[in-house]
């Protein structure tokens, strides 16, 4: 089965959950949404969609390229994961964020947390973060679990 990643990042969290799903599924082509050349859907049997969340919102190209692609999801084996740092509201994250049609084609779901980076936010997020969490370093909050778990059903 040839599989797809697809995600869209902001500071390298969900590139890096993208790559440890590719590791579970064995060789799958990851594709940054950023690039304007997106492979041929039809190429591949099974295609994964990820994004960070930022204020409870998945990334402009990832809304993009679900809004231009719909059609082409339908008959696939089709997963969608998200990336963030407040894992409480994991199904109204996806159910505020993703098409009705297009969760209903959904074969697996993943939250797999975050990383937060100091070093690469901005003054707002540092503050932001520090507010909720009560964290203001280096939190590596990937869920390897959970990660685990989505790969396994997106291999059934």
């Amino acid at each position: 089965m040839r599989t797809l990643i697809l995600y869209a990042t902001k500071y390298g969290a969900t590139r890096e959950i993208a790559g440890r799903i590719a590791d579970k599924l064995g060789g799958a082509v990851l594709y940054d949404l950023k690039q304007d050349d997106v492979p041929a859907l039809g190429d591949f049997d099974c295609v994964i969609i990820g994004s960070s969340l930022y204020a409870g919102s998945i990334r402009k190209e990832a809304k993009a390229f679900l809004a231009k692609h719909p059609k082409q999801l339908h008959g696939k084996k089709f997963g969608l994961f998200l990336s963030g740092m407040a894992k409480s509201d994991e199904r109204k994250y996806f159910k505020d964020n993703f098409p009705a049609d297009i969760l209903q084609g959904v074969t697996a779901t993943c939250f797999a947390g975050g990383i937060f980076d100091p070093q690469k936010a901005n003054g707002m997020e540092r503050l932001i973060m520090k507010a909720v969490t009560k964290q203001s370093g280096y939190v590596d909050a990937i869920d390897d679990g959970a990660i685990s778990q989505f790969a396994a059903l997106m291999t059934i």
